[in-house]
């Protein structure tokens, strides 16, 4: 019987796919981000006067764009080399990143900025508005300039109101004589919370916005590509793992876009792996960790049996093929004979070709699977067939369940 320490020291020594593993995480800040150049471009042109004329004007920019389109790391990586760069040239800059979910009030907005800052301000006893005085009165002593970040805005509108909002953009209105010092970064999912705001809080907001579109799965593989490098020993994953995980999830593939969701699904494939003991993370795992990272696998299973036998039968003999294959793909004549293969198992008469491909378009349409024309790197002209939720295992037994089911009950 092993002791409580065997078992921990048994997998301390296990080998892992992984030299980096938080290179993968969501708050990992890379120097590089690949397909944001244009959003710093037009960050470092609305902050340029910092460098040039510090103080003349307190800057309002609106970063805007879905979960996982790159704002927030974004708006972390200028603050982080902004705030170099200004250093560089004698000017006292730094960068502070809220996030609004968490610090939802006025009130609390202030006591991180001020506690980011190293601004001693008595937190109780002092209203909001008070404590950003305290803050203004700081930075003008220490002849200091601040790029502050307020992420998830678009919440902070909702619930702290159109009152806050105008406070901290209206803030040198009434003392337009003051060196501005304050600056902001808003950053925000969508604009439809602005139309809570009045017609003139609303109107400086929109007059400097950066938006970020969803990832394509190309720009998915070359983000990835770079993480993977970081974060992964070298052959621990292949680039047909890269392309897959983009594909998935690349807006242009009928994913979301989303490079977070991306990341989590290639650290949940590498922790799989290790759990395994596996050296390499394969097609499979990825898979196994889509159905976890999303709900797909519940969606397709749920499907099921509303499906027709043949149905079955065609998307059985896909899950079959890409089991033993081991790749993203199968072309359609190989699912095509392994449906035949089954139906001569089970005493069947095999439906012809088109029919079969009417099956797989269905299939496709109810999003049970994937299926394109076959590009480069192919021979001849052919549909592909992919199953992006997993594990293939498990969903090729409640295929057969079904299968088995319904067999007496439809005609061949």
């Amino acid at each position: 019987m092993p002791s409580a320490r065997d078992v921990i020291e048994s997998v301390l020594g296990k080998p892992s796919v992984f030299k980096s593993k938080e290179k993968l995480f969501p708050e990992y800040l890379p120097p590089y981000l690949p397909h944001r150049e244009e959003q710093l471009r037009a960050l470092a042109e609305y902050f340029r006067f910092l460098l040039v004329e510090p103080g003349t004007i307190s800057q309002r920019v609106l970063l805007v764009g879905g979960i996982g389109t790159g704002k927030t790391v974004t708006a972390r990586r200028f603050g982080s080399d902004f705030k170099y760069l200004a250093r560089q040239r004698g000017i006292n800059l730094e960068y502070v990143h809220v996030n609004c979910h968490r610090d939802r009030s006025l009130y609390l907005v202030m006591q991180e900025i001020s506690r980011q800052l190293r601004v001693p301000v008595p937190h109780r006893g002092l209203s909001a508005q008070e404590m950003y005085s305290v803050i203004l009165k700081h930075l003008e002593e220490r002849d200091q300039y601040v790029i502050i970040a307020l992420d998830e805005f678009d919440y902070f509108i909702s619930v702290a109101g159109s009152d806050a909002v105008y406070f901290l953009v209206r803030t040198y209105d009434e003392h337009p004589e003051l060196t501005k010092r304050v600056n902001f970064i808003f950053i925000a999912r969508d604009m439809s919370n602005l139309g809570l705001l009045d017609a003139a809080t609303e109107s400086y907001l929109m007059r400097n916005i950066i938006y970020f579109k969803p990832y394509t799965s190309r720009e998915l593989y070359d983000i990835l590509k770079h993480r993977a490098e970081e974060a992964f020993y070298e052959g621990a994953v292949s680039d047909d793992v890269l392309s897959y995980v983009a594909e998935i999830v690349g807006v242009d593939r009928g994913g979301t876009g989303n490079a977070r969701l991306a990341l989590e699904i290639l650290l949940l494939a590498g922790e799989i792996a290790d759990r395994e003991g596996a050296q390499r993370v394969t097609i499979e795992h990825v898979r196994r960790a889509h159905s976890h990272a999303t709900p797909s696998l519940v969606h397709t299973i749920d499907s099921l049996p509303y499906l027709q036998l043949h149905e079955l039968l065609v998307l059985l003999a896909a899950v079959r093929v890409l089991r033993m294959k081991g790749e993203p793909y199968a072309r359609m004549g190989e699912v095509e004979r392994e449906y035949q293969q089954i139906c001569e198992e089970l005493g069947l008469r095999p439906r012809k070709h088109t029919q079969v491909y009417e099956y797989v378009m269905n299939l496709k349409r109810l999003g049970i699977i994937d299926a394109k024309p076959s590009g480069k790197g192919y021979r001849g002209r052919s549909t592909l067939i992919g199953i992006s939720v997993g594990p293939l295992d498990m969903l090729e037994r409640k295929i057969m369940e079904l299968v088995e089911a319904v067999r007496g009950e439809q005609p061949e």
